[in-house]
C-alpha cells in the first residue's frame, strides 16, 4: 500500500513460524505455531507497525500453505502483544495514510478468522489493543493466569480499530463489550485479569504459566479432534443492547463532565452497529472512524500526555545522582489524622520499614495506628495481601505522644495543621532528637518550605514532599527544593518517592508549588465571576465543553471552602492581588457552609440555598464564554510566570502535574497544548508553550 509511510524507527516484531506435532496431544497432523518476538525483553513489548504486520502476514501465508491442520499465535515470554505501534502516528500527515494503516491491520488479522484451518490465540502475557484484537480474530483463545489484557483505546483517544469494536460485542454481548471497551478504558485503563477475561467470555481457557504452551496445545488438540466444543451465543437479538449503550453513555458523561468527547462516543457507535453489521461493514466503519481520529488534535494531545507520563515514570527531571540517596531504615509521620495515617500506610506497604506516628494526645495516636492496621486487614479480606505479610506490616506501625520516638529515624514527614509557626517549632524540636542526616519533609500545600527551615542547624535536610488526596491513588508527588536543600536530601526524597511508586516533579519552593497555584488561580476566576454577578450555573458550567472530570464548584466542594480560603490567602499574600480573596467563600467559611451543591430527597445534586444566600451580589455578570476565556487566559498567564520564575524547568512538567495531580483529561494534553492550539497562549503570553506539531497535528 503506497499510501503508508513506514516510520524510520519502527521496532519490528517478527512472526516466527514452526510446526508442532499434535500426535502427542491426541490429535492428528501438526499445528503451525507463530511466535511474535521483537528481539527485546519484556520491558519493550511486541507492537504492530507496518513491517511487523507484514511479517505476520508472511507467517500466516506460510502457515496456510503448509500441511498443518491449525494455526496458533503466541508471544515472547511475558508479552503477547501491546497493540499498534503508536509512535508512528506522529509521521501520519494525511488521512489516507491512517486509513491505509487501519485497513492493512484488518486485512491481515481477518485472515486468521477466515482461514480454512482452525485458528487459536495463546495469550501468554500482556495483550493490549491490537494485541487482544489479533486474538479476537482467531476462532479460540487461551490465556496464562498471570496475563493482563485490555482494550485501552478510548483512554488514549482512539477506538478499537482492528476488529475489537465489532468482534467483541458479537462474541460476549453488548453489556460486557461496553464494560471492556468503555468502562474499563475510562477507568484509568483498567485491565482484565485472566479469570475475569474468561468470566466475560473474552477467552475460552486459563492455564498456569509454567506449562501454558503445553496446556494450550492440548486444548487446541481437543478442539481439533472434536473431543471438546465451545458454544458461541448469537447476541444480535439480545434485549440488553439499549441498556448497555445507555450505561456507556452515562459513563462517558460522568468521566468528561457531560462534554462531547469524540473517541468514546464513536466507540459506542461501533458497539451499537455491531448488533446488525456484518464483520466487513464493522471493519470498514472502524477504519473510517480511526482515520478521522488520527487526524484530530485530541489524539495527538492524548499520545503526548501518555508518552509524557511513561517518560516521567522512569526519569525525574533534574534529579541528583541516585547514588547520593541515603538508606531509610525507619520513618516518622508527625500527625495521626487521616492524611498522616494515609502517609504512614503508604510508607509501611512500600518501604516495609518501622513507622512511628505522633500526635497531641494518646487518643489521636491510637486512632491513627488503629486506622493503619484496619486498612491492612482490609487488604487481606480483599485477597491483596496474605495474612502472614499483613501481620508483619501491622507490627511495623507504632504511635507515641512523645517526639523522642523519632530517634533513629532517617526520614520524617509532617502532616500537621497548615500554620507556619507550628511547623517551624516542630522542626526545631525534632532537630534536638534526630541525626543531622535525617530528612525533614513537609506535606504542606502552600506554605514556604524554606521558612520552615529557618533557624535550624541543618536547613539543608528540609524538603517539600507534597502528596495529593487520596494518597494511595493519586500518582503525583511534588518534591520542592529550597535554596538550601542539598543534593543528598533531594536524592533521598526521590528514592523514597520511587519506592512509594509515585511519579515526581522537582519544583522550586514557590507558593502553591504547581498544582495548587494553577488550580487556585483557575478556580479564583470562576468564583470572582460569581461575585461579580454571574449566575452560579453559568459560571460553573462554562468549562464543561473541555471535558474536565468535575466542574469548579464540584471540585470546591471536594476541597472544602476552608482549605480553598486558606490557600487563596497564602497565595494572595505571596503572589499579589491576582489571587483575590472571595467574599462569598469567606462568608461560607464563617457560616460553616461546606458546598455549593447538596443532595435532594431523591439523591440528585441541587444548588445549596444556604450557599446561594451568601453570594456577593455583583452587577457585572459574564457569559459562559467570557468565564471560560477568562479562566483559561489566567491559566496561560500563570503558567508562563511559573516557567519564567523557574518553578519547574519545562512546560511538559506543568502538563504532567495537571494530568496526575488535578486529573485533567488526556485529550487536553494536560492543559498547555490545548491553550496553544486555541490561540490562548499567544494571545495572553505572546508565545506558545510547545512548538507546533508537539501534541498537535503537523502544520
Amino acid at each position: 500500500m503506497s499510501e503508508i509511510t513506514t516510520p524510520p524507527d519502527e521496532v519490528v516484531t517478527n512472526a516466527l513460524l514452526r510446526q508442532v506435532d499434535l500426535s502427542a496431544f491426541g490429535a492428528s497432523g501438526s499445528l503451525a505455531l507463530i511466535t511474535l518476538d521483537n528481539g527485546h525483553d519484556h520491558t519493550r513489548p511486541n507492537t504492530f507497525g507496518i513491517q511487523s504486520l507484514n511479517s505476520l502476514n508472511d507467517a500466516i501465508t506460510a502457515a496456510e500453505s503448509s500441511d498443518a491442520v491449525a494455526i496458533a499465535i503466541i508471544g515472547k515470554p511475558f508479552i503477547f502483544a501491546a497493540g499498534a505501534d503508536l509512535s508512528g502516528i506522529s509521521y501520519v500527515a494525511k488521512r489516507e495514510q491512517s486509513l491505509a494503516f487501519g485497513k492493512l491491520g484488518h486485512d491481515i488479522f481477518k485472515r486468521l478468522g477466515r482461514s480454512k484451518k482452525v485458528t487459536f490465540a495463546f495469550i501468554n502475557g500482556l495483550a493490549l489493543g491490537g494485541g487482544l484484537e489479533v486474538g479476537l480474530h482467531c476462532n479460540y483463545r487461551t490465556i496464562a493466569s498471570t496475563a493482563l489484557t485490555a482494550l485501552p483505546e478510548c483512554f488514549l483517544g482512539i477506538v478499537p480499530g482492528w476488529g475489537g469494536a465489532t468482534l467483541l460485542p458479537k462474541l460476549i454481548g453488548p453489556e460486557r463489550a461496553v464494560q471492556v471497551i468503555i468502562l474499563n478504558a475510562l477507568n484509568n485503563n483498567t485491565m482484565m485479569k485472566a479469570k475475569e477475561a474468561q468470566g466475560l467470555g473474552v477467552v475460552d481457557a486459563v492455564f498456569e504459566p509454567a506449562d501454558f504452551l503445553e496446556k494450550s496445545i492440548a486444548f487446541a488438540a481437543r478442539i481439533i479432534s472434536g473431543s471438546a466444543k465451545i458454544e458461541r451465543k448469537d447476541y444480535s437479538t439480545d434485549p440488553n443492547w439499549d441498556k448497555a449503550l445507555d450505561t456507556g453513555k452515562a459513563a462517558i458523561a460522568k468521566k468528561f463532565g457531560g462534554a462531547d468527547i469524540e473517541a468514546p462516543r464513536r466507540a459506542l457507535e461501533l458497539i451499537s452497529a455491531a448488533r446488525s453489521n456484518t464483520l466487513d461493514q464493522g471493519f470498514d466503519a472502524e477504519d473510517e472512524i480511526l482515520a478521522n481520529l488520527v487526524m484530530g488534535n485530541p489524539l495527538r494531545a492524548s499520545l503526548y500526555a501518555f508518552n509524557l507520563i511513561q517518560k516521567k515514570r522512569k526519569k525525574v527531571e533534574g534529579a541528583p545522582k541516585a547514588a547520593l540517596a541515603r538508606k531509610v531504615t525507619k520513618a516518622g509521620v508527625v500527625g495521626a489524622g487521616l492524611m498522616a495515617s494515609q502517609l504512614a500506610l503508604l510508607i509501611i506497604r512500600n518501604l516495609k520499614v518501622p513507622v512511628v506516628m505522633t500526635d497531641l494526645d494518646q487518643e489521636r495516636v491510637d486512632k491513627g495506628v488503629a486506622w493503619v492496621r484496619n486498612e491492612i486487614t482490609k487488604l487481606v479480606e480483599k485477597k491483596r495481601l496474605n495474612p502472614e505479610a499483613a501481620t508483619r506490616l501491622s507490627s511495623l506501625i507504632s504511635g507515641s505522644v512523645s517526639q523522642s520516638a523519632f530517634a533513629g529515624c532517617d526520614f520524617i514527614i509532617e502532616a500537621v495543621f497548615e500554620e507556619l509557626s507550628i511547623k517551624q517549632k516542630l522542626f526545631k524540636d525534632l532537630e534536638a532528637i534526630i541525626s543531622p542526616e535525617c530528612v525533614l519533609a513537609t506535606n504542606t500545600s502552600s506554605l514556604s518550605v524554606e521558612k520552615m527551615g529557618e533557624g535550624l542547624k541543618n536547613p539543608e535536610r528540609v524538603v517539600g514532599f507534597h502528596f495529593f488526596n487520596p494518597v494511595a491513588i493519586m500518582p503525583l508527588l511534588e518534591v520542592a527544593r529550597t535554596s538550601k536543600t542539598d543534593d543528598a536530601t533531594t536524592a533521598t526524597a526521590i528514592s523514597v518517592g520511587k519506592e512509594l511508586k509515585k511519579i515526581m516533579i522537582i519544583c522550586k519552593d514557590a507558593p502553591g508549588f504547581v498544582v495548587n497555584r494553577l488550580l487556585t488561580r483557575f478556580m479564583g476566576e470562576v468564583t470572582d465571576a460569581v461575585d461579580e454577578g454571574t449566575p452560579t450555573d453559568v459560571a460553573d458550567n462554562a468549562l464543561r465543553p473541555l471535558g474536565f472530570p468535575m466542574s469548579p464548584f464540584e471540585l470546591f466542594g471536594l476541597v472544602g471552602p476552608g482549605v480553598a480560603l486558606h490557600v487563596s490567602k497564602t497565595l494572595n499574600a505571596n503572589l499579589g492581588p491576582r489571587y483575590r480573596i472571595s467574599p462569598t467563600v469567606s462568608r461560607m467559611v464563617e457560616k460553616g457552609v461546606k458546598t455549593f451543591y447538596i443532595k435532594d430527597e431523591n439523591g440528585a445534586f441541587v444548588v445549596n440555598p444556604e450557599a446561594i444566600a451568601l453570594i456577593e451580589k455583583g452587577d457585572k455578570p459574564s457569559t459562559a464564554e467570557q468565564v471560560r476565556t477568562r479562566a483559561l487566559s489566567a491559566l496561560a498567564e500563570e503558567a508562563r510566570m511559573m516557567l519564567d520564575e523557574g518553578v519547574v524547568a519545562t512546560a511538559s512538567e506543568i502538563d504532567l502535574c495537571m494530568l496526575l495531580g488535578a486529573g485533567w483529561p488526556m485529550h487536553l494534553g494536560g492543559i498547555l497544548p490545548y491553550l496553544d492550539r486555541e490561540g490562548i497562549s499567544e494571545a495572553v503570553c505572546g508565545q506558545r508553550f510547545h512548538p507546533p506539531q508537539v501534541a498537535s497535528l503537523p502544520a
